[in-house]
């Protein structure tokens, strides 16, 4: 399929294949639980900054650049709709992170954050990673939703570009969750069930985010940037500690070197 067959597809709709796309391969890194039963520290913080590092470039390179130049594009002052976007996402974030029971790799069920529950260790370590993938399948809507007001080839590749790297990121995130469960007694079966639905809600974020778009033209700036403030509340909130617990924190920041460049490649490559 060519590139402007594309273009002539509902953006709505290319969001949803796309988003699709970045939960399965959070299912492919679920499914290393068939294969290891457990993951060894220095991999996991590796796989994490790795994570971190590509979230941190698509903030930038694939949401908040085009936000300011599409501001400008639309007359308006282009840092305006790029900071009360990207505070609005950082804020949105926080409130979800104080309200949704959730706990962090490693840490025992005392330790979990948000509203106090009875729910199992596991439920809570699936809505940690849940957490994560909220502004990530938004950001791919919004990026794909941005076609309906500009549907030029370079858009459509900036938004493939940026669902790869979500994706690519994705597949430790899903062995964070399984191998894990697995460890503390779980079937293989059930601990791959657990990780890929830590994914399930990128597709919904991702047709969310793209719909929003599709029908407030003005908004699109502001999307893309609360994008961009969502996922850096996510990085810094929940993956770089993650990543930098242990003693070999060097693992984790070559690794957010790596996802970095790696993101930016994608970007700048392709889009």
């Amino acid at each position: 399929m060519k590139m402007n067959d594309l273009l002539g597809i509902n953006p709505v709709l290319l969001a949803l294949i796309a988003t699709l796309f970045t939960w399965a391969v959070t299912a492919l890194g679920s499914g290393m639980v068939f294969f290891f039963k457990s993951i060894n520290k220095k991999i996991l913080n590796s796989m994490l900054g790795f994570a971190a590092g590509v979230m941190i470039a698509a903030s930038f390179w694939s949401l908040l650049k085009p936000a300011i130049e599409m501001a400008e594009q639309q007359g308006k002052i282009a840092w305006i709709p790029a900071i009360i976007g990207f505070l609005a996402g950082g804020a949105f974030l926080l409130l979800v992170d104080k309200l949704l029971p959730h706990i962090h790799i490693g840490l025992a069920v005392d330790k979990a954050e948000g509203i106090k529950t009875s729910w199992q260790r596991s439920v809570l370590l699936v809505l940690a990673i849940t957490l994560h993938n909220i502004p990530e399948g938004l950001a791919v809507g919004v990026a794909f939703g941005a076609l309906s007001h500009n549907p030029d080839a370079g858009v459509l590749t900036g938004a493939i570009a940026l669902a790869i790297g979500i994706a690519l990121q994705n597949f430790p995130e899903g062995a964070a969750v399984s191998i894990p469960l697995r460890r503390e007694g779980f079937s293989r079966l059930k601990a791959f069930n657990y990780g890929q639905l830590s994914g399930i809600v990128e597709p919904v974020a991702g047709v969310i985010g793209a719909y929003l778009v599709l029908h407030i033209t003005p908004l699109l700036p502001y999307a893309l940037s609360f994008a961009a403030g969502a996922m850096i509340f996510v990085v810094v909130e929940e993956l770089i500690p993650e990543s930098q617990s242990g003693n070999e924190s060097d693992l984790s920041s070559i690794g957010a070197l790596l996802g970095f460049a790696t993101m930016m490649l994608l970007d700048v490559a392709l889009g």
